[in-house]
């Protein structure tokens, strides 16, 4: 059955696609959050701990900061798949309901 945008714009599927969305960029959000600001507090409160050497040169700051980055690249890359798999289709799917 083909829908008008004002009855796309009020469906349930549309609903829910977007508080799929939703839920999924705030608990990534959330996640990249405590990793950003748990180092942060960890260079605030324990700056001991980064201190101590893990090799000649490198301290243990310098690998949890590497880690850090690589938390970020991770969550993008979950998000990356999540729109590829789930998202992309499902607006497919809402925009082959749509009349021209």
């Amino acid at each position: 059955m083909r829908k008008t945008a004002r009855e796309m714009l009020g469906s349930p599927e549309l609903r829910r696609l977007i508080a799929r969305r939703w839920t999924i960029a705030l608990a990534l959000t959330g996640a990249l959050f405590l990793a950003y600001y748990g180092f942060i507090l960890l260079i605030a409160l324990d700056k001991a701990l980064l201190a101590r050497r893990v090799g000649v040169v490198t301290t243990l700051g310098i690998p949890v900061g590497v880690g850090v980055i690589l938390v970020a690249w991770a969550l993008t890359a979950v998000y990356v798949v999540w729109a590829t798999r789930v998202y992309d289709p499902g607006v497919e799917r809402l925009r082959e309901q749509l009349e021209d």
